[in-house]
């Protein structure tokens, strides 16, 4: 407990649940740092896909292809307006398309969700360690290392609380933001007063004499489009903000959108303009940035302060997969656990799970982002169209004040979100994206699978099937398994007395010579309860006592067992391990026994 109050900080009183809430600047840094982080590597993805592609041919269509990206963020953020005001009680995409389309679709949109947030935190670690082991090449060696701390890291802070998660998040964000901003004007400013560099100077890549594919621009496109990634996370979060939420979290949407598209366009433009490509060990922003600055004070600023935002966007996962998975826990299709809040007033488990999750994924994929990359955004895409989709059923169903225009806005977004998403997984589907379209169905029939479980404990759980009539037990047997003759023993005997006149103690025969011992002292401090010797040729404890029991609900079908567990309390916790733990054992094993019930009397050592 020491421990973790040291790593967690003190808990936090119910009623302070209010107090914990975020304003829009703070909000601003917990939702949206996810978004604004893919500025790091989102044109660096198209310019990559054309260059390897099609070499300097294809590159004409940078920046096209990343007006495009700015208009799709323009659509999805609009959509997305409109389902903050509709659903301020937060849970985006799963809630609209399961109120709106039925269970499997919900199920889909939240199964994408989950999953798409496990990939953003190993990819935003993953980015935000590239850019760091850019600015000191011999990190490059402790890449896996370095990822694994960074989502240590970030799962403690969040573990702390939401409040104090924005708190910390906030000045790396805006100081990202800026440092960014002042990278653009300084590079536009080169370009107003320096030519553009001539192709002759730069790397030797094949050139297309033929007609440009289309694929390998769509290709290009898709790659892009992970700059989308976390526009859903504010609709997500809507109850995590200050009254009004719907309101302030709409802003906080709007600001999110125009910084990322202001960001997108201007290190796009920035990087094909003077005709930088990408490196193996640099990323675009890294030598844009030395390019400008050269390698003083404000290049490393910029680089630190990528780091950060990139580290830290997977916060934006921390904040929403907890949130959505207490949500569809609520719905009993998660583990209930996961819709329980922990000591700081944050989904606990759910957060010490996604870290679990991102840390597996980045081992194997040895903090690789271009590895990962493949399989993110599928799971964001179908998100996006389910919940465009449901959006658009409820604008029709209800035809309430302005539904034409709000059908409209969701309708184009689930039309453009749906033909990129097809784009996505056919020109992704054979570097990865086949895992992540395995995983999203496997997900969902798991949901089934608890959901089922759940409804059918309730079932028989339920009053209504119980018997108003009370019927006793017919017979009530007490089993005490010794060890040996101590005090322990002894106390469980006086308790197994207090509870039914059929009492018998068992005792295992492993070695003759100690059990003669036993049978020498029972009739002494037996208080009348008969000893029963049990044989076992192969010195196992469980399966004699387990018939012995067998054969007392033979002859008591209709009765009851309880089997009371001596068991003494070491004073300190590492004395456990010197101690055989039968009785841990044997209560799980009686656990699964029909009419059978195990307590144990616990007798406390003082040293």
């Amino acid at each position: 407990m020491s421990i973790k109050r040291f790593l967690l900080g003190t808990p936090l009183e119910t009623y302070r649940e209010s107090h914990e809430r975020l304003t829009k600047l703070m909000g601003l840094a917990v939702f949206s740092s996810d978004a604004l982080s893919s500025v790091a590597y989102g044109p660096e993805e198209v310019i990559l896909a054309l260059t390897a592609g099609g070499g300097i041919a294809l590159l004409n269509y940078t920046m096209p292809i990343v007006i495009g990206i700015v208009a799709l963020i323009a659509i999805v953020a609009t959509s997305y307006f409109q389902t903050i005001h509709a659903y301020p009680s937060g849970g985006g995409a799963y809630i609209v398309a399961k109120d709106n389309l039925g269970t499997y679709p919900g199920l889909i949109a939240g199964a994408a969700l989950l999953i798409d947030y496990v990939l953003t935190v190993t990819v935003s670690i993953s980015a935000g360690i590239a850019a760091i082991t850019s600015a000191f090449p011999a990190l490059s060696a402790h890449t896996v290392l370095l990822c694994l701390i960074a989502t240590v890291f970030i799962m403690l802070v969040n573990l702390r609380g939401l409040r104090e998660s924005g708190k910390l998040f906030s000045v790396p964000v805006y100081i990202f933001v800026g440092g960014l901003a002042l990278l653009i004007a300084e590079a536009l400013l080169k370009s107003y007063h320096f030519a553009r560099p001539p192709v002759r100077h730069m790397a030797a890549v094949p050139v297309l004499d033929q007609a440009v594919p289309l694929f390998l621009i769509l290709k290009a496109f898709a790659s892009g489009c992970a700059t989308l990634t976390g526009i859903e996370a504010v609709s997500n979060g809507v109850p995590a903000f200050k009254p009004r939420e719907a309101r302030n979290a709409g802003i906080t949407l709007a600001w999110m959108a125009i910084i990322l598209s202001a960001l997108t366009l201007g290190i796009a433009y920035s990087a094909d303009y003077f005709r930088i490509l990408p490196k193996e060990n640099e990323t675009i922003l890294s030598q844009l940035a030395r390019f400008v600055f050269s390698k003083g004070v404000i290049y490393y600023i910029i680089q630190f302060s990528t780091t950060l935002i990139l580290v830290l966007a997977a916060n934006t996962s921390f904040a929403d997969f907890p949130r959505l998975s207490s949500i569809m826990a609520r719905d009993r299709y998660l583990p209930r656990q996961l819709a329980n809040r922990g000591d700081k007033l944050v989904f606990s488990n759910g957060i010490v799970i996604l870290g679990v999750l991102s840390a597996i994924l980045l081992v194997i994929f040895r903090g690789d982002t271009h590895a990962l990359i493949p399989l993110y955004a599928v799971g964001v895409f179908t998100a996006f169209t389910l919940s465009q989709a449901g959006m658009v059923k409820r604008w029709i169903a209800r035809k309430g004040e302005g539904w034409q225009k709000g059908a409209i806005i969701n309708g184009v977004g689930m039309v453009v979100t749906a033909v990129v998403l097809v784009i996505i997984a056919a020109e992704k589907f054979t570097r990865g994206a086949w895992i992540v379209l395995l995983a999203i169905p496997s997900l969902v029939l798991l949901t089934r699978k608890v959901h089922a479980h759940y409804v059918s404990v309730a079932e028989q759980l339920s009053l209504e099937k119980c018997i108003t009539e009370e019927v006793p037990f017919k017979h009530h047997s007490v089993v005490v398994p010794v060890s040996g003759m101590q005090q322990a023993a002894i106390g469980a005997i006086k308790y197994a007395k207090a509870l039914s006149d059929d009492v018998a103690a068992i005792y295992i025969n492993i070695n003759p010579a100690e059990t003669e011992k036993v049978r020498a002292k029972w009739d002494r401090f037996c208080m009348g309860v008969p000893l029963v010797v049990l044989d076992t040729p192969y010195r196992s404890i469980i399966e004699p006592l387990m018939k012995y029991i067998e054969g007392i609900k033979e002859r008591y079908p209709e009765g009851i067992i309880t089997v009371v567990l001596p068991e003494f309390v070491p004073s300190k916790w590492w004395h456990h391990f010197l101690h055989n733990q039968s009785a841990l054992f044997i209560k799980g094993v009686l656990l699964f026994k029909k009419g059978v019930v195990s307590t144990s009397v616990p007798f406390h050592l003082q040293k």
